[in-house]
């Protein structure tokens, strides 16, 4: 298990941010508070986690090297308000912590970037670069070399056979599958559920058995 670092403050209150306070816990690291728009739950507790308040005034009484951020936003419609709000924050000066679930299963030679998210069950082969700030979800399975964008969510149950690039900010849906060697553009919406057989230009969405691209 890896060793306990800075006390965390999470961001958002959903059930991603749920999710992530439990791998938190698993992982025994020092939670300090959380960051909420909704100026009613401040100093109420979510998930026994207390709501300091929103992203400007419940930060200011930390300084940049005295904590750690870890993004609770999920995808909700789109991966850009998660980018945004790291975005921001690292233009603040702060830094995001990766979350490895001590369920997760990683090889060794897995290089993944900073706010990284992998959650309970899932499975990254050997190979395997993941950019900033991307989810893994739960159960998901990565199969050897696949090279996986910034603010990318490889959602639940979802599986990347060997070789697949995804780019930045792709949404690759529960249970889906993308076979071997397929590139995937950034900004791209894979369906939960779909068969991914052949490149996906960037910002296109897919679904289907083989997935197709939905007309605009």
């Amino acid at each position: 298990m890896t060793a306990p670092g800075r006390p965390v403050v999470i961001i958002g209150g959903g059930g991603h941010a749920g999710v992530l306070i439990s791998a938190l816990r698993a992982l025994r690291r020092e939670i300090l508070g959380m960051l909420h728009p909704d100026p009613a739950l401040v100093g109420r507790t979510i998930a026994g986690v207390r709501v300091l308040g929103n992203d400007d005034d419940g930060i200011s009484g930390f300084r940049t090297d005295a904590v750690e951020l870890v993004n609770g936003i999920g995808s909700v419609s789109s991966l850009a308000k998660r980018r945004a709000i790291f975005m921001k924050f690292k233009e603040r000066g702060y830094t995001f912590a990766s979350v490895v679930h001590p369920g997760a299963l990683a090889m060794d030679d897995v290089l993944w970037g900073e706010g990284v998210q992998i959650m309970a069950g899932a499975v990254i082969q050997n190979g395997c670069v993941i950019g900033d700030d991307a989810i893994i979800n739960t159960g998901s399975i990565v199969d050897h070399d696949c090279r996986i964008g910034g603010h990318v969510h490889v959602a639940t149950g979802a599986v990347l056979s060997g070789g697949v690039t995804v780019g930045a900010m792709t949404h690759v849906g529960a249970a889906a599958t993308v076979i071997q060697g397929v590139c995937i553009g950034e900004g791209a919406v894979i369906g939960a559920g779909s068969v991914v057989v052949n490149d996906v230009p960037a910002y296109a969405q897919v679904v289907g058995v083989p997935a197709k691209e939905k007309a605009p």
